[in-house]
């Protein structure tokens, strides 16, 4: 449900969401939000998994590098998983109600700026 709601948010002209004053107005100003921080987490992704493989190829100490890329990936794809299912447990207090959406995708954009920041982290000062 969550992908058609999003790609349904996105087909809604933009508005002034310090404004929005219905459920529904609030719930696509979320999907706006996430959308945005969806996009700077995707793009700190590459910036940090090119490091994560140069990295790897520098790191000649254990035979051929450690795998950081590799292990980034694997932490990626747990992390998304991680997310989506937690953003689903923490909506679940509002399931069948019109808040549910919202409240799912205002975690998942809180959940998202902090991988983001994790990710940044992962490559400062090294």
């Amino acid at each position: 449900m969550l992908p058609s709601l999003i790609l349904m948010l996105i087909a809604v002209p933009t508005q002034n969401c310090a404004n929005a004053n219905t459920q529904i107005e609030m719930t696509r100003c979320a999907g706006r939000e996430f959308q945005r921080a969806d996009a700077v987490m995707n793009a700190q992704w590459r910036v940090t998994n090119a490091a994560m493989k140069r990295r790897d190829a520098q790191d000649t100490s254990r035979g051929g590098g450690f795998g950081y890329a590799g292990s980034l990936l694997e932490s990626q794809r747990a992390w998304l998983k991680f997310r989506d299912t937690q953003c689903v447990v923490e909506g679940g207090q509002y399931a069948g109600g019109s808040m549910q959406p919202m409240v799912q995708t205002q975690c998942r954009t809180r959940l998202t700026n902090a991988r983001t920041d994790q990710l940044k982290n992962l490559i400062r000062s090294r």
